[in-house]
């Protein structure tokens, strides 16, 4: 939380892990551009020099989003990212999560499902840890079991 959203990022590029990495570390114009297309991406490009530990909730999430962006990943695991958001950053987030999905597979775990309909192509449903139902939000919203488990009918 010391560190400023650009330096965040630039710590989650891959080739700086190390100690001999991060001492022939250079900040290349690519690096700064890298950082700020992320940035951008991530709604946080006019909060560069700030310190994340002075971000909403909402920013931290999407930094850490942004942290896991710069290291190329093609897939993301997000726990409850909308946990402790406020509506507008809910929005937000889920316009950030639709965007990214398109070049990247994203497994998002969370309970809200007014959330998950946003957000979601594909909802698998799992109960005591096994599988209880997937498909489209509406074929899952419909599966008597879904009901039955879920709602108590």
């Amino acid at each position: 939380e010391d560190l400023t959203v650009s330096e965040n990022l630039e710590i989650s590029i891959p080739q700086v892990h190390g100690v001999w990495a991060s001492i022939l570390f250079r900040r290349t114009p690519k690096v700064r551009e890298q950082i700020e297309e992320i940035a951008g991406q991530i709604n946080l490009i006019e909060h560069l020099q700030k310190k994340s530990g002075l971000l909403s909730h909402g920013q931290k999430q999407w930094l850490e989003i942004g942290m896991q962006l710069m290291q190329g990943s093609d897939l993301l695991l997000l726990d409850e990212p909308v946990a402790g958001m406020s509506p507008r950053e809910r929005e937000q987030t889920a316009e950030l999560l639709r965007s990214i999905s398109l070049g990247k597979s994203l497994v998002v775990i969370d309970h809200d499902m007014d959330f998950v309909k946003s957000i979601a192509s594909e909802v698998t449903v799992l109960h005591q840890g096994r599988l209880l139902s997937e498909g489209t939000i509406e074929q899952v919203q419909n599966d008597p079991r879904v009901i039955d488990v879920y709602l108590g009918h």
